[in-house]
């Protein structure tokens, strides 16, 4: 894989970023900081009335009411503490919860390309791990820091009333250990981000090896993707303990500080009371008060680290989050000209469903912030259009899939698209539904450009088989209602019986409900085509697009299959793409491509005298 030397680094947050996720429960943390004050008053006032009880016992006066009031302070902070730390708990799922939505939201709209470039597991990775770490900026001491920087100023205060001499040298030995906690910092975003980045990198791995596991195991190499699986995690080892290094030279800082801190306190301090300058009851509220400004820089450590990590893993996140949707700039590509409401579009009824006039196309590389997460090189991009891997360094080739295409399908009629493999027959498709725009020339329906039609309303009208006939996991109901949530359950039976699936649901008690299995691992290849084609006939939508959509049946299914699809397609416009031309033969127009090319187009008996191509594959077939 092609690399450059040049140090980049990777996505990273700033704490500005992070503000968002928490002003959304800006009314819990109001509540959380007002505990904190109370807490730290709870807690400064407890070294006071200890001074007074020694002063007291010094004195051989009675005690009165002191110590009990002592107690109750200290039930007290402890109340407060326990609530404030379930209000944090609480309110971190919170953020957890509203990082995750937006960045599902944003996730599900991205543009078809960024997947095309992309992996499974990372994108997985992002929402289930990095969304996590969120959490620890409110459980790990980020906002208990507020209380406890009022607990360390009140306790500087204190100190510094009793004895200016023994607080210079305190704060003298926590200064060193502040600035270099704040050194370190950099360092554990640094680490962070890359322990996350090979997280995502482990988990693509295991998605890909999951997914894939039949042909895996039938392919004998179950050991080689062990292996490969293992040394991503063992990359996200690395990383975890290059993590837990640079946090182990911060955490012991602050018990560094308190221990010597305490010796200089009860070294010097106890000179001073031989001395007379303080007494016993100033000496041991001193400590006590140490004790208080050492916890809040131990709270403001563990902040630091936690945010720093929070903020490594809110880059990973913003990073897809500041990706453009797929609309985002469709008022750019049409303005003036979106149709609310495809029912309302200005559709000329002369016009034929769909046409494509002069479409040129090519898959545009997708630009990635990919870096090594040890050594910080870029890595090289993926050009899905080129199916190549190509160094970083230089720009990737712009292959062109669609040449100057230019054809029409008539309203209420087949067109079947045909030619060799890579002539741009599922791309055509692709760019009827707008997972692309063309590079240029117009894709129409009804006599309008589908850029100025909102994706929504799109869609609605077109019914798409893809060639690989995905299943999600769910229910059989789950997938046939996708586009049509109000199916009623005989909508729903009368469909499947259509495409020959009756017997699915007999063999399952659970009918429309039964489970259909990880990506229809309980469903033959037919039955998932099967499946996907009754989806699409459930939603009959005006015009439908069927890709392969009979590649993986049988003589007998295919027979079905055929009248079925024969049967909704009355009135129906459909655009079929297949390469057995048995399957095609019949329909009212065949327009035949070859590199991106339209090379002729007419019915199957005119393009066997015309098109030396189309005759070549008919011969092949055994149809001429």
């Amino acid at each position: 894989m092609g690399r450059r030397s040049a140090q980049a680094e990777g996505p990273r947050a700033s704490f500005s970023q992070l503000l968002p996720y928490l002003s959304e429960h800006k009314a819990v943390l109001s509540v959380v900081v007002v505990l904190s004050v109370l807490g730290a008053a709870a807690s400064l006032a407890q070294p006071l009335l200890v001074s007074q009880v020694i002063t007291l016992v010094e004195a051989g006066d009675p005690l009165n009411n002191i110590v009990t009031a002592l107690v109750a302070l200290v039930v007290v902070s402890a109340l407060i503490s326990g609530y404030q730390h379930y209000l944090l708990q609480r309110t971190g799922e919170g953020v957890v919860l509203s990082s995750r939505r937006r960045l599902i939201g944003r996730m599900l709209n991205l543009p078809i390309s960024q997947f095309d470039a992309r992996r499974t597991g990372d994108l997985v990775s992002r929402v289930s791990s990095d969304t996590t770490l969120l959490r620890a900026v409110l459980t790990q001491g980020a906002v208990e820091a507020i209380g406890g920087s009022l607990t360390f100023i009140g306790a500087i205060i204190a100190m510094l009333i009793i004895d200016p001499v023994l607080l210079g040298l305190t704060v003298l030995v926590i200064a060193v250990s502040v600035v270099t906690v704040v050194l370190l910092s950099r360092r554990i975003r640094t680490a962070s981000l890359a322990a996350q980045t090979k997280v995502g990198d482990l988990a693509a791995s295991v998605e890909r090896a999951i997914s894939a596991v039949r042909t895996v195991r039938a392919a004998n190499a179950t050991a080689r993707e062990i292996a490969v699986v293992e040394k991503d995690a063992e990359g996200a080892w690395q990383m975890g303990i290059k993590v837990a290094k640079v946090s182990a030279l911060v955490v012991p800082i602050a018990g560094i500080a308190l221990q010597v801190s305490l010796l200089v306190v009860l070294g010097v301090g106890g000179f001073r009371v031989a001395a007379e300058s303080i007494t016993i009851a100033d000496l041991v509220s001193f400590i006590l008060f140490l004790f208080m400004m050492i916890m809040p820089l131990g709270q403001f450590f563990g902040a630091i680290t936690s945010v720093n990590s929070a903020l490594g893993a809110l880059g990973r996140i913003q990073e897809i989050i500041d990706l453009p949707s797929e609309d985002q700039f469709d008022r750019d590509i049409a303005p003036l000209a979106i149709v609310v409401g495809a029912a309302n579009a200005r559709v000329n009824p002369d016009a034929p469903a769909i046409s494509f006039e002069d479409v040129r196309f090519h898959y545009t590389p997708t630009v990635l912030a990919t870096t090594d997460a040890a050594t910080g090189e870029q890595l090289a991009t993926v050009d899905p259009g080129a199916d190549a891997i190509t160094s970083a360094a230089a720009p990737a080739p712009q292959t062109p899939v669609l040449r100057g295409v230019s054809f029409s399908a008539p309203r209420g009629l087949r067109t079947a698209l045909v030619g060799p493999s890579g002539a741009g027959k599922s791309t055509i498709l692709a760019l009827i539904e707008r997972f692309y725009d063309a590079d240029s020339g117009v894709v129409r329906l009804g006599g309008l450009d589908i850029r100025s039609l909102d994706r929504t309303d799109l869609r609605a009208q077109i019914g798409y088989v893809e060639q690989d006939a995905p299943v999600l996991a769910g229910s059989l109901r789950d997938n046939l209602t996708l586009a049509t949530p109000d199916a009623t359950d005989e909508q729903c039976v009368a469909v499947l019986h259509a495409v020959n699936l009756g017997e699915v649901l007999d063999r399952d008690p659970a009918g429309l409900g039964a489970a259909v299995g990880e990506d229809g691992v309980k469903l033959s290849g037919g039955e998932r085509q099967r499946l996907a084609i009754a989806r699409a006939l459930l939603a009959a939508p005006p015009i439908l697009l069927l890709d392969e959509s009979t590649s993986s049946l049988d003589g007998m299914n295919e027979q079905l299959m055929r009248e079925a699809i024969d049967a909704v397609a009355v009135d129906r416009t459909l655009i079929v793409i297949a390469h057995r031309l048995s399957t095609v033969v019949d329909s009212d127009q065949i327009v035949v491509l070859d590199h991106g090319e339209v090379v002729g187009t007419g019915t199957h008996s005119e393009l066997v005298l015309s098109t030396p191509l189309y005759r070549d594959l008919a011969k092949h077939q055994l149809l001429v």
